[in-house]
């Protein structure tokens, strides 16, 4: 899900984020916003980019490391589908030819973007699917669900949707919730992003099944890296304050329309350097805040 470098693109397992925009007898229906860890990263990162993304909804070009996580992840997904005798390593690698299948069929473009290089992008696919046979023994349990859509809210009433690759629950009752990179381990400095996305499942089943998950696990298919957290109940109640301050400082920005750039090292990765002022670009008009 994530490239191996930290960067202003949205992780490499590419989702529809829910409070999108949409046509209805060709007028648009602007739904209200809910925070995403995606979008709560973005506007920790820049304001304005919360404003591009969220917002405005501009358009940003896929990359070949997003494909290849939605088609691991689909992968993966399909394998758990599967009875426990059947989920062999080859078994999964041969799950990615219907994998490539579902992608392309979702978004066409996806060919010109993989290029003459197809067999590099499935063999590198296929070294991310061994990578994780060498991490877990999918044939010792059966997750209680895969590529999971939940929906929440905070005590003030902070609306908060994300996907959660896998859930496991133990036959004692223990709850881990699993999410995989298909980038390498971040560095120390960079392991706070990764964790607060985690924190942030951790905190939706707390608050729709009344759950503290024992273990919050991130499996890195780039590398082999592991990184997990182990969360209490005071920790996630101190989380749900920072995403209520969040949540409250992004809807001050969006009644006022002042979303600020931040520029930091992250902004060589951004696609809308031309809209910047930090570049000498200009903000689309600010079609208003979508309401509540």
């Amino acid at each position: 899900m994530d490239s191996q470098t930290p960067q202003a693109t949205p992780p490499s397992t590419v989702r529809q984020d829910t409070s999108s925009t949409g046509a209805t007898s060709g007028s648009v229906v602007r739904k209200p916003l809910a925070l995403s860890p995606s979008r709560a990263n973005d506007f920790k990162q820049c304001p304005l980019l919360y404003r591009f993304r969220a917002i405005d909804r501009l358009p940003e070009p896929s990359t070949k490391a997003q494909a290849r996580g939605t088609l691991v992840h689909s992968a993966l997904e399909s394998l758990y589908g599967l009875p426990r005798p059947q989920r062999s390593q080859a078994q999964a690698i041969d799950l990615l030819g219907p994998a490539w299948d579902r992608l392309v069929a979702d978004d066409p473009e996806v060919v010109e973007l993989v290029g003459e290089d197809r067999d590099g992008f499935l063999r590198e696919a296929r070294r991310l699917v061994e990578r994780y046979f060498t991490m877990e023994d999918p044939t010792r349990f059966d997750p209680e669900s895969c590529e999971l859509f939940v929906e929440a809210e905070t005590g003030d009433g902070v609306r908060l949707r994300g996907f959660v690759d896998r859930i496991d629950v133990a036959p004692t009752g223990e709850v881990r919730v699993v999410d995989y990179k298909t980038g390498r381990a971040p560095r120390q400095l960079y392991a706070g992003s990764a964790l607060f996305q985690m924190k942030f499942y951790a905190l939706m089943l707390l608050r729709t099944r009344g759950v503290i998950p024992h273990q919050l696990k991130l499996m890195y298919l780039g590398d082999g890296g592991v990184m997990t957290l182990s969360p209490d109940e005071a920790e996630l109640r101190s989380f749900e304050r920072t995403l209520d301050a969040i949540w409250g400082a992004i809807r001050a920005a969006g009644l006022s329309g002042d979303f600020r750039p931040s520029p930091s090292k992250l902004c060589g990765w951004c696609d809308h350097q031309a809209l910047c002022p930090e570049f000498g670009g200009t903000p689309p008009e600010y079609p208003g805040w979508p309401g509540d």
